[in-house]
């Protein structure tokens, strides 16, 4: 998988609003808040499971009802389509946690 040319790189990370780029690892970095552990580790589960199916795994800290995730495709050396989709993904996942409050 090739790295994300500059212009594409700046039109996919448009569409992911709460991501923040960190240009000098070429990585993308979400932290997510949720009412307790237990939604927490629920929403890293269901994370784990799509990263395995597609055998793209995020770096990410979880600490109380906190985490955090950090996406880039060392193979490729920086950001990479598979991480646009997988930070798509957690957005989604998100969702139905955001809607239950």
């Amino acid at each position: 998988m090739a790295k994300l040319e500059p212009s594409v790189r700046s039109e996919a990370l448009a569409g992911l609003a709460h991501w923040r780029h960190g240009p000098q690892r070429d990585a993308i970095t979400r932290a997510f808040a949720f009412k307790n552990f237990a939604e927490a580790f629920a929403f890293m589960t269901q994370i784990a499971l799509v990263a395995e199916r597609r055998d793209h795994h995020p770096e990410w800290s979880n600490v109380y009802n906190k985490v955090e995730i950090t996406l880039t495709t060392h193979d490729a050396g920086g950001l990479t389509q598979r991480d646009i989709d997988l930070a798509q993904e957690a957005d989604r996942i998100f969702l139905r946690f955001e809607t239950r409050k």
